[in-house]
């Protein structure tokens, strides 16, 4: 049975308040939703599939929607379609060389993908800075071969520091003027070990003998960028530079958030010339952004969680702009996410405002994270002057008109997320999201979005039905029909967000 792509949904109470989760979850409700992946399907050429980066960054064609296609440009110019004195958000998170190669006495090879840290190497930074050993969730490619207790690589680095990059591609320049200077070279040997299978993943103990290097620097050394999974070719230099944003920063991601991909220096200038300011956060993506929904309904996906961090000031930023809005709706700053990392990580500051807002049991605790259905709990119902209030007696029924949304406000939300932080002496928060944005959701922060062109079932382009309805068919065929480049590599879309 197809649908007209609006979501009914009907939903049930699944409260977890287990002791052991610290209270850190406040809805793990399950919303049964009509809403068919089939309906999200579209067919994709493979000559519309950009296999590789334009020859400049911001060459790449631009598609502007509000309401209805407006305008057809290029990134060069993308700054003429973002409103003046906009607040644009950028996702910093940095591409790890995550792809490891092992090679096994009898040639065959073992690749092991670094997924993210274990637990007990969490937060990122950690698990980037350790020394000696550390531990990954991983895919193994070729698992099956792998019998050995370890697998062994080795590298030469000059000058190992904790505090700075090694000198070996400088070193390596004037080898042939400086041949007595081999006290300077260090042989580095890494270890993988398997600790222990995790459902298709593995628990990858890896080591190293030298406690003057740390993770980042031997990823960078043995690892390589890992492109999409549909781009089935080896990594090029150019991949190197170009599947990284050139605001790139903090190391964490397996995944390029594309949608910065094609800002450049020029861009930025004129930007600010309009008065716009610029802000990062950061999240990590990971691989499960490549995953589409395989399954009929949309409830019975499990969205992927990714980590993220926003600092205090960035979220006090955050409530000035919606204070001035509530004072003066005539002007209001937009908020422009680049990205749908971007995007979620805005929005899930509202859901985690409301949860501490809702729950003050909350508030003890340190750990707060957002979970897949957060943003979509059964106890609000709107009336008809749009007010919401708390109705546990209702038949939970909501559809894409009542916005699934609660009376507190976006400056409330963000003010109590922010005193909570405070209360826990947080200079910044690192946390999680599984945030999933699909059609009817109402949009609490943002109000544009910057972002390539998406596969087809995947939870992306539900991000794209939730802003635009089903005007993303007609925008998608568009777009097939004029050669627009699509996923990673490709162009791009700036929606305005009603």
């Amino acid at each position: 049975m197809r649908t007209c792509g609006k979501a009914c949904f009907l939903c049930e109470k699944e409260v977890n308040c287990s002791e052991n989760q610290g209270n850190m979850y406040l809805w793990t409700m399950k919303p049964l939703i009509s809403l068919p992946i089939q309906d999200f399907d579209y067919l994709l050429p493979d000559q519309s599939i950009a296999y590789t980066p334009a020859t400049n960054r911001s060459d790449s064609k631009l598609l502007v929607w509000d309401k209805e296609i407006i305008a057809e440009s290029t990134y060069n110019h993308i700054a003429n379609f973002i409103p003046e004195k906009a607040a644009i958000f950028f996702n910093n998170s940095k591409v790890i060389a995550a792809r490891i190669h092992f090679q096994k006495a009898n040639n065959s090879t073992i690749e092991i993908f670094c997924l993210e840290p274990s637990a007990d190497y969490q937060p990122m930074s950690m698990a980037m800075q350790a020394t000696r050993k550390v531990k990954w969730i991983c895919l193994v490619g070729g698992a099956k071969k792998w019998k050995e207790d370890f697998l062994e690589k080795e590298f030469e680095i000059i000058t190992p520091s904790k505090n700075g990059k090694d000198k070996l591609a400088a070193n390596n320049n004037n080898d042939n003027n400086n041949n007595n200077n081999n006290n300077n070279r260090v042989i580095i040997k890494v270890s993988a070990k398997k600790i222990k299978s995790l459902e298709g993943k593995f628990l990858i103990e890896f080591s190293w003998d030298n406690d003057a290097i740390i993770f980042s620097e031997i990823i960078e050394h043995i690892g390589s960028i890992p492109l999409p999974p549909y781009i089935q070719r080896a990594t090029t230099e150019e991949d190197k530079d170009r599947y990284q944003t050139t605001y790139a920063k903090e190391e964490g991601s397996v995944a390029a958030p594309t949608a910065g991909l094609h800002f450049n220096k020029a861009i930025f200038d004129a930007l600010a010339q309009k008065k716009c300011t610029t802000n990062f956060i950061s999240l990590h993506v990971g691989a499960g952004t490549f995953m589409p929904v395989k399954t009929e309904n949309i409830t019975d996906h499990e969205m992927h969680a990714e980590v993220f961090e926003i600092t205090n000031a960035t979220l006090s930023y955050l409530i000035n702009i919606a204070k001035q809005k509530e004072l003066n709706l005539a002007a209001p700053t937009p908020v422009i996410a680049v990205g749908t990392t971007t995007l979620r990580t805005l929005e899930s500051l509202y859901w985690l405002g409301v949860k501490l807002i809702l729950n003050p049991s909350l508030e003890e605790n340190k750990d707060l994270h957002l979970v897949q259905w957060d943003a979509y709990d059964s106890n609000y119902e709107t009336n008809n002057e749009g007010n919401y209030e708390t109705n546990y007696a209702s038949n939970n029924v909501l559809n894409s008109d009542s916005n699934f949304n609660p009376s507190i406000s976006v400056k409330d939300a963000l003010g109590k997320l922010l005193s909570w932080m405070q209360s826990h002496k947080m200079h910044s928060l690192v946390t999680s999201t599984q945030l999933m944005i699909v059609p009817g959701y109402s949009f609490k922060i943002a109000n544009g979005l910057v972002t390539n062109f998406h596969q087809p079932k995947s939870t992306l382009l539900l991000i794209i039905a939730a802003i635009t309805g089903d005007s993303w068919k007609t925008i998608y065929q568009h777009a097939i029909e004029n050669q627009y480049r699509f996923l990673s590599y490709g162009d791009g879309c700036y929606f305005t967000i009603q």
